[in-house]
């Protein structure tokens, strides 16, 4: 498939960063000092309690959220608010319910200017790549929740961000169609370049997806560590991702 066809390659990742840093609502801050780096590119994956702030990270470095104190900033620049470079992806699909999979998938291709011919052939290509070819015509109403995701993940990655923020999108699946959506994420990114931070309560998951993986819990950022690769689901019992899996597990208290 041409580079072109997904409107994506030539882009580079976005580099996120967080200084000094109170995250929250004014009154009720979730998250203090803390100090984060993600790197053009990577997959971060952020693991940590219920009610932990990781929802509240990932709105911050949305620009849906002010930092309390400090800086966040992308490419060196503070974050003003959202920005068409950043897409967000919820648990829930968030699909516009009257348009089919593929007007969806079309959609900010449309908000940036693209034409009909043009972005139509685009969300095809994405459409494709995400397995739903035959489904383009279809309302979300009509299709699984697997593939209600995988349609909102077309749909961001379509818009050619420079950074997907991803709260939990996968929770709600069922265990075999969630290892299917890790799968895919994983392939659909090659060749992007877009940076990834991904939110997730299950530390399998964030250890599977996460080329690092960064720990929240008791009001603040714990550690962040490197993940062993490749990625590879039959090295569950790798000494050394053994050994970060009992890591992890024991900074978060579990």
């Amino acid at each position: 498939m041409r580079s072109s066809d997904l409107g994506s390659s030539a882009r580079t990742g976005a580099a996120l960063a967080v200084r000094g840093a109170a995250l929250g609502r004014p009154g009720a801050p979730v998250l203090d000092g803390v100090d984060l780096d993600v790197a053009p590119g990577e997959i971060l994956t952020v693991v940590g309690p219920s009610g932990c702030g990781k929802s509240t990270l990932l709105r911050t470095l949305a620009g849906l959220l002010s930092p309390l104190v400090g800086e966040v900033s992308q490419d060196g620049s503070p974050l003003t608010g959202p920005a068409a470079d950043r897409a967000l992806i919820f648990q829930e699909d968030a699909l516009l319910p009257w348009r089919t999979l593929r007007a969806n998938v079309e959609l900010p291709l449309a908000i940036k200017g693209v034409a009909r011919t043009e972005r139509r052939t685009q969300a095809g290509s994405w459409l494709t790549r995400v397995g739903l070819a035959d489904h383009s015509r279809h309302l979300p109403y009509r299709v699984s929740g697997g593939q209600r995701q995988r349609a909102q993940l077309a749909r961001a990655l379509a818009g050619a961000p420079r950074a997907v923020l991803m709260d939990e999108p996968f929770g709600a699946l069922d265990a075999q169609t969630r290892a299917g959506m890790q799968d895919l994420l994983v392939e659909v990114l090659q060749g992007t370049g877009a940076t990834v931070v991904f939110v997730t309560h299950d530390v399998d998951e964030a250890l599977f997806l996460g080329d690092r993986v960064a720990l929240l819990g008791a009001g603040r950022l714990l550690a962040v560590r490197d993940v062993p690769r490749p990625r590879d689901r039959t090295a569950l019992g790798d000494p050394a991702r053994v050994a970060l899996r009992r890591d992890v597990l024991t900074s978060l208290g579990t």
